[in-house]
């Protein structure tokens, strides 16, 4: 984020709202050049509030004034993750939207702490190293990430960070110093994926505090781990997409059956591949079934992605391995450690799965196509961390008459539509509104959405509850990936 003080008065005609205590005045820039008059303030809370003696850390965030006479309560944007930073994301593709919502009020892009501009904490490269050339099963490639986590934990607690203060539960008392920091009676909650899972919680805790919440693609409290079934099923509605497209439908006829087919392949025979690196070399790396599933995971949030992960299949299925050797070249690097970011990893650990989930989870993955892989290396660490993880009654989910709005997109594959509407059942006043063929990241899909937000916002009756976006050609690969190559 570029900042910069500003005279506001000579550069921007529009006013700006009064200041809580200790903000500065800035110059916002987004990546694409735009700049607007803002203010960046901080907020002091201990690092965990259960410790009389616990240090003091910052929480950051940049204060959009706004455009309306008559404002209503601030907004407050949650970034996903957990990790993302508020500013980060208002310098992006959503930095329009930052801007139309001013209308309803200030806006808040907020650093939930250990991210952004809030206090800063060290990433951990444990001494945790997996062979890249022999094979490892999941059940000792989970016990290695147990075994980093150990000594991250060690290793944090020696920088003097409390890895106990870092629960969603914190975060949500974060929320209500940040409301008092800014003179409100009442916030409304603006977030996707984890900043949903941080609103719920909220709604749950101080629903009093709450105005009004927008929430895409929600995480339920009891949906960190999401089940390997629903996976599934979102291979099931991707491929009704692809039967859309003739010349989709002609290279994957049947989706699912080209993923056993290769991840039965791979556990066979793993493929010995050679992975380029920058300097014209190259290192070996043994490329199992757990490799894909894996890389599979981190491609299905948005179908943007689906024809390159298609071809990934296809072209190992042909016994072509060199797209995927260029792919994981992108990622890995020889000899590499496990290292662990202690916010996003955190966070994970301490809102946990219930015994129930957890149960029904290790049931489900044996069969499954992405097996425990696309919330790994959750649940795989439940347990390591005993002292931090929340009690099934964080989990339970929020209950009462909060107003949300709730959008779904319908190729979402982090986050499933099933999952969404259950994570709001406990509260009478949702509108729904189902983004068809949008995946995780929704909310620049298509004008309507923002449309959507802005008459929840003031109150009107959303007339339409559906909103249609078009697909990407899903036999189209990026410019960069050459499948030939």
């Amino acid at each position: 984020m570029k900042i910069a003080v500003a005279c506001f008065a000579l550069l921007f005609a529009t006013p700006l709202a009064a200041q809580p205590a200790e903000e500065v005045a800035i110059t916002f820039e987004a990546q694409d050049g735009q700049r607007v008059a803002a203010f960046r303030g901080e907020v002091q809370v201990p690092e965990n509030r259960s410790d009389p003696a616990s240090r003091t850390i910052t929480l950051s965030y940049v204060r959009f004034p706004s455009t309306s006479d008559i404002p209503g309560p601030p907004i407050v944007y949650l970034a996903g993750g957990p990790g993302g930073s508020g500013s980060g994301t208002a310098e992006r593709d959503r930095f329009p939207l930052f801007m139309a919502m001013r209308r309803h009020g200030d806006v808040i892009a907020f650093d939930q702490r250990g991210t952004g501009g809030s206090t800063a904490l060290p990433r951990c490269q444990s001494s945790i190293i997996p062979s890249q050339t022999e094979a490892l099963s999941d059940d000792e490639y989970a016990e290695l990430h147990r075994a980093a986590a150990r000594e991250c934990a060690a290793f944090w607690q020696s920088e003097g960070i409390d890895i106990g203060g870092y629960t969603t539960l914190e975060s949500v008392r974060d929320l209500s110093a940040l409301r008092q920091h800014l003179g409100a009676d009442r916030v409304v909650l603006w977030g996707i994926s984890y900043g949903t899972h941080l609103a719920l919680a909220a709604i749950d805790a101080i629903p009093t505090e709450i105005d009004r919440a927008i929430l895409a693609s929600a995480e339920g409290l009891d949906q960190t781990v999401k089940l390997p079934t629903r996976t599934d099923a979102y291979f099931a509605r991707l491929q009704s997409a692809i039967d859309t497209q003739p010349n989709a439908k002609a290279l994957y006829p049947d989706v699912k059956a080209l993923m056993r087919k290769v991840h039965q392949q791979l556990e066979k025979k793993p493929l010995m591949l050679d992975i380029p690196t920058g300097d014209g070399s190259a290192f070996p790396f043994l490329f199992q079934r757990r490799h894909m599933q894996h890389l599979a995971s981190s491609l299905i949030a948005d179908p943007g992605n689906a024809a390159l992960l298609l071809e990934l299949y296809r072209s190992i299925g042909r016994g072509d391995a060199m797209p995927i050797a260029r792919v994981i070249g992108a990622w890995q690097r020889e000899g590499e450690a496990i290292a662990l970011s202690p916010m996003s990893t955190a966070m994970d650990v301490a809102s946990g799965i219930s015994a129930e989930r957890l149960a029904l989870f290790d049931i489900e993955r044996r069969d499954a196509l992405l097996g425990g892989y696309l919330n790994f290396p959750m649940p795989q660490l439940v347990g390591v961390w005993p002292e931090i993880e929340l009690d099934d009654d964080f989990r339970d989910g929020p209950v009462g008459e909060t107003p949300v709005l709730l959008l779904t997109g319908t190729l979402d594959g982090r986050t499933y539509p099933e999952g969404q509407y259950e994570a709001v059942a406990g509260l009478t006043n949702v509108t729904a509104i189902t983004v068809e063929g949008a995946g995780h990241n929704l909310f620049m899909t298509s004008p309507q959405v923002e449309e959507a937000m802005h008459r929840f916002m003031q109150g009107e009756t959303q007339e339409r509850r559906t909103i249609e976006v078009p697909l990407p050609d899903l036999a189209a690969l990026p410019d960069w990936f050459d499948a030939g190559a």
